[in-house]
Order: structure tokens, then C-alpha cells, then sequence
């Protein structure tokens, strides 16, 4: 099988997002490490860090979806990326003053938060614009295992950059990544087509994107889905990292590799999903895949300590992993199928808004679920929960494709 040409503007776009995807990892778990081994905060206080950044910044992100639909999607992009560049960065840069503080680190989440959400519906509707429209599986598949192979080697790496070169080396690695994600966008070059909408913002344009989501017969039982699933796995990020390093005694590298190395399935998982669409189809193959991912958070709740239970974890994410790196490209495509180009970057701005927004409550939910019964008992809840959301997919592929 013959590799498939996107193009020049595709390669320097899938480019920046490699080069931003691998500085995110490497500074996976790095705000909540801070918080627990130099802040010294509890369960309480690393969900609250967790879900207050998501939370504001999706609020922050509501005016831009329809701001970003009249302008051109590409300087936007950039300027996402230095806003995250100059905000992550202040992080080392009060460590170093003895300046930094669990306030510092909230009000850096939500400016991230908002950012990413303006990033990803402009990056979105560029793509969408960018590629031929049977090119969309294709495209989103690499950024799937793109993804997937910066979480498998930037964990570790940001975990060993913790212990041996400062804890905050890994975030101002993830800075400069978003410095040269700007400057690969901004490479991309061409003309890119003034957007038809030019008259002033009015209120009412803030709901288009959840208005339409809601109307339509696919995305709805989509988008609930992701709230639901997105918020509750996320929800026990927190719990577990106080699990590993505090009740369980793992050591940040230990940590770090207990998630990048089931990482190397989700590599597998994406590259495999164009044939599993090819053969049984796009509906059957999000429907399977969708209630796989179900089955596996569950596990974690019965997490043992020692190298047995770093073994255990790599296991079940491994499991969770394989069948999310197949749902997500095939969920990506069907959604920038169904979005009129002229509502795209509003649309998939509110979708990031309801999934940061359903993250940010689970997470303050849990919270304080894990401060009154332990992180075990809130994580097997969250597990419990998670297998009901195959009931919010869609039954049926009836949906036509927007024009």
C-alpha cells in the first residue's frame, strides 16, 4: 500500500502539531508533580488545580469559537501558540525568582486552557479546508498517532527531566515546543480565503455551535458521549497520580512510564483504524471501538503496589489506549463531515467547551469524593460509571454530509 500525499501545507502543519504534541507529554503530570512534591497540596487542592484551569478557560473560550470563524484560521493559530508559549513559560520563571505558588499555577491553566480551546477549532476548520475531503480519515489518523507516540516517549522523559534537571524543566520544554509550533505554521505559507463573515459579532452567534450540535441526529449522542467519557477518565488523572506517588511510593519516572508505554498500542491502534474502516465500515467501527474504551477504567481501582502494579497499570491503559486510538480518528472525520465550513471553528469550539467544561466539573467532583472516601473508592465509581457510556452512542448512521 502506497503512502498517501496530503501535501506541503499538510506536512508543515502535521510538523508543528508533532513538535507541540511531544513538548504537551513531556510535560504530562507536570502541574499536579508540582503541586504535590513542591507545594506539598492534597487530593483536594490537585483536583481543584485540574478542574478550575479547565473550567475558566472554557468559559474565557465561549466568544472566541464565532471570533475565530471571521478571520483567517492560520495567524490565529499562531497567536494560540505564543499565548501558551509566554504563559508556560512564566512558570519557570517564577520557580527560579521562589515566586511560584499554587495561585501561579491556576491562573497559567486557564490562560492554556482557553488557548488550546481557540487552537483546536481554528486547526480544525483549517484542516477541514486544507485537505481533500477523503483525505480527512487519513490526516486525522497520523495526528492520532502522532499523539500517541509523544505520549509514549514524552512521560518518561519529562519524569526523568523532573528528577534529574529541576521540576520545572519539562514545562519550559512544553514552552518552547509551542514557540516552534508557531513558527511551522507560519511556514505552512499560501493564501488562505477571507472567511464570508465580516459584520460584528452579536450575542446570539455564541450558542450557533451548541445549537447545531444538539440539532443534529449524530453529533448530539456523540458530543454527551465524550462529555461523559472524557470527563470521567480525566477525572481520575488526579487521583491517580496522588495514588502512584504518594500512597503506592512510585517515583516520577515510574509514573511517567506506567503511561507512555501502552502509548505504543495507541500508535498501532491509529494506524490501523483507515483498513478497519475500509472493511467493516466507519458506523461498526466507531460503535466497537467506542464500548471497548469502556471496559477498562474500572481496573484501576484494584491498582496493587510495587512493580506489580506499575505492570498492572501499563496493562489496563494499554487496553484503554488500543480502542480510544481507534475511536477518536473516526470520530474527528465524521465530525468535520458534518460541519458547514462557514460554522466549523464556532462548532468545534463549543465542542471543546462542553468536553473541558464536563472535565472540569468531574474532576472538582471528584475531588472532593476522593477527599471523603480515598482515591481508590472515587476511582472505582468513575470506573463504574464509564460503562454506561456506550449507551450515548449513536445507534444508527443516518446523518448526510454538510456541504
Amino acid at each position: 500500500m502506497t503512502r498517501r500525499q496530503l501535501g506541503r501545507g499538510f506536512r508543515w502543519l502535521w510538523s508543528a502539531y508533532a513538535v507541540s504534541a511531544f513538548g504537551t507529554w513531556l510535560g504530562f503530570g507536570a502541574f499536579p508533580m508540582l503541586a504535590i512534591l513542591v507545594l506539598h497540596a492534597g487530593p483536594t487542592a490537585v483536583s481543584a488545580l485540574a478542574a478550575i484551569g479547565p473550567a475558566v478557560g472554557a468559559l474565557v473560550a465561549v466568544p472566541l469559537g464565532p471570533w475565530v470563524d471571521r478571520r483567517r484560521k492560520r495567524p490565529v493559530m499562531v497567536a494560540m501558540d505564543l499565548v501558551r508559549f509566554g504563559a508556560l513559560l512564566s512558570v519557570p520563571a517564577c520557580y527560579a525568582l521562589g515566586l511560584l505558588s499554587f495561585g501561579q499555577l491556576l491562573a497559567v491553566s486557564v490562560v492554556v486552557a482557553a488557548a488550546d480551546i481557540t487552537f483546536t477549532s481554528a486547526s480544525g476548520a483549517f484542516l477541514k479546508g486544507l485537505v481533500a475531503p477523503e483525505d480527512l480519515l487519513v490526516a486525522n489518523g497520523r495526528f492520532e498517532s502522532t499523539n500517541w507516540t509523544a505520549t509514549a516517549l514524552g512521560p518518561p522523559l519529562g519524569g526523568a527531566a523532573f528528577a534529574v534537571l529541576g521540576p520545572v524543566t519539562s514545562v519550559a520544554a512544553n514552552a518552547a515546543s509551542f514557540l516552534l509550533s508557531a513558527l511551522g505554521i507560519r511556514a505552512i505559507g499560501g493564501d488562505e480565503p477571507r472567511p464570508r463573515h465580516t459584520e460584528r459579532l452579536r450575542a446570539r452567534e455564541l450558542a450557533d455551535g451548541w445549537r447545531f450540535l444538539l440539532a443534529h441526529r449524530g453529533l448530539r449522542p456523540l458530543l454527551f458521549n465524550a462529555m461523559v467519557f472524557n470527563g470521567l477518565v480525566m477525572a481520575t488523572e488526579p487521583l491517580l497520580a496522588v495514588l502512584m506517588l504518594g500512597e503506592l511510593g512510585l517515583t516520577p519516572w515510574q509514573y511517567g512510564l506506567a503511561f507512555a508505554v501502552p502509548c505504543l498500542g495507541g500508535l498501532a491502534g491509529s494506524r490501523l483504524t483507515p483498513r478497519l474502516v475500509a472493511r467493516f465500515g466507519r458506523h461498526p467501527v466507531l460503535l466497537t471501538s467506542g464500548a471497548v474504551r469502556a471496559c477498562w477504567l474500572l481496573a484501576l481501582a484494584f491498582l496493587p503496589g510495587g512493580a506489580s502494579g506499575l505492570v498492572f497499570v501499563m496493562v489496563v491503559e494499554l487496553g484503554l489506549i488500543v480502542s480510544c486510538s481507534v475511536f477518536n480518528p473516526v470520530l474527528a472525520t465524521y465530525r468535520l463531515e458534518q460541519l458547514p465550513p462557514d460554522r466549523a471553528a464556532r462548532t468545534l469550539s463549543a465542542w471543546s467547551v462542553s468536553t473541558k467544561a464536563a472535565i472540569a466539573a468531574l474532576t472538582a467532583l471528584w475531588g472532593v469524593l476522593a477527599g471523603c472516601t480515598g482515591p481508590r473508592v472515587a476511582i472505582g465509581v468513575a470506573g463504574v460509571l464509564v460503562l454506561v457510556t456506550p449507551l450515548l452512542l449513536p445507534r444508527r448512521d443516518r446523518t448526510p454530509v454538510a456541504v
